[in-house]
């Protein structure tokens, strides 16, 4: 597939799907893009062992240099690495498709040595293309508020502004209960909640999307299939209003095990998204996740709400830990072709 067009506006430069013998150069160039380390030394192993066909990871590689050799990097056992690639990566970055229309593109990083040579650019054009192959007609990423320097090179490669959202953590609690009993937790029912959701302003605050099922860090598209899934495994959970009726709804994506800045190990509770109308809801609704959390063991939780005064203040109101800045999405029109 990367044979049939250029990507890369440079005759040094070619982008390829990842092979395994990449290993070396892609850990020694992303060790230290942040001050308290990387992600992708860890997972790009585990991306060459499974055979997702919803999945490519794309690399940018000079041809004309070679790369280090297993025992040249520190983050690396010699012992993981079949082969040596033959060139040298310096720019990876991965394409995800999220459902038959929606893709998601993550883990963009380039060599700091081949900096403002375009490679993010090559990159994704290479997984819109695969996408866009595939069936899926959006692609989306996620940039963090404070990275100014992601948000500009996504607009550059062809993203447009989307939604924003925070990450709120309501404390596991089996005995947490509500500041007052405006509003309570009610039986679970998808397609009240599906009714709900069509209406929310938070839907069209978050562009209809949720905390995506298979992707930790991605967002797609909320369907009524999705909540009618989660409440047949007990993990939607509803709320009234005031006035009577639902009030709000969450769910429960998952619980992920993750190490704390001690090294000990925790249960994460990942709650898709968090939508209410009113602050005696939220109230109910917080209450109803910190109770959901416990139940499932988790130590910690997260739960995706849009980003503004409205929703961030009824949070606080209701007494739960916001996170410090909020999470921006871009998103892709794959109906132009952004490759060419």
């Amino acid at each position: 597939m990367t044979g049939e067009i250029d990507y890369a506006d440079d005759d040094e430069i070619v982008v390829r799907e990842a092979v395994p013998g990449d290993y070396p150069a892609v850990a020694a160039f992303t060790a230290d893009t942040w001050e308290g380390g990387d992600y992708i030394p860890d997972v790009f192993p585990r991306w060459m062992e499974s055979d997702d066909p919803d999945t490519r990871t794309f690399v940018a590689v000079d041809t004309t240099e070679s790369p280090p050799g297993p025992a040249a990097v520190d983050a690396v056992d010699p012992a993981d690495v079949e082969a040596v690639a033959d060139d040298r990566a310096v720019g990876i970055c991965q394409a995800v498709g999220l459902s038959e229309h929606e893709g998601w593109m993550q883990a963009m990083r380039v060599d700091p040595e081949y900096r403002g040579r375009r490679l993010s650019r090559a990159l994704n054009d290479a997984g819109f293309h695969w996408l866009h192959e595939t069936g899926r007609r959006v692609a989306r990423n996620m940039v963090f508020s404070w990275n100014t320097g992601g948000l500009g090179a996504s607009r550059v490669n062809g993203f447009d502004p989307g939604t924003e959202f925070r990450w709120v953590q309501p404390e596991p609690d089996a005995d947490a209960t509500a500041r007052t009993d405006a509003a309570s937790e009610i039986d679970a029912d998808p397609d009240a909640a599906w009714s709900f959701w069509t209406d929310a302003a938070t839907r069209d605050a978050l562009d209809g999307l949720a905390l995506d099922d298979t992707e930790s860090w991605a967002l797609s598209a909320l369907t009524r299939e999705r909540l009618r899934t989660v409440a047949a495994d007990d993990r939607l959970l509803t709320v009234s209003s005031p006035d009577g009726g639902i009030g709000g709804f969450s769910f429960r994506v998952r619980t992920s095990e993750r190490e704390d800045d001690d090294g000990e190990t925790q249960v994460r509770g990942e709650y898709g998204v968090a939508a209410w109308d009113g602050a005696e809801s939220c109230d109910a609704l917080l209450a109803a996740i910190s109770r959901d959390a416990a139940a499932v063991g988790a130590d910690t939780t997260r739960v995706l709400i849009p980003e503004s005064v409205d929703w961030v203040s009824d949070t606080a109101l209701a007494g739960a830990d916001i996170g410090d800045e909020p999470d921006f999405v871009m998103r892709a029109d794959l109906t132009e072709r952004h490759w060419e």
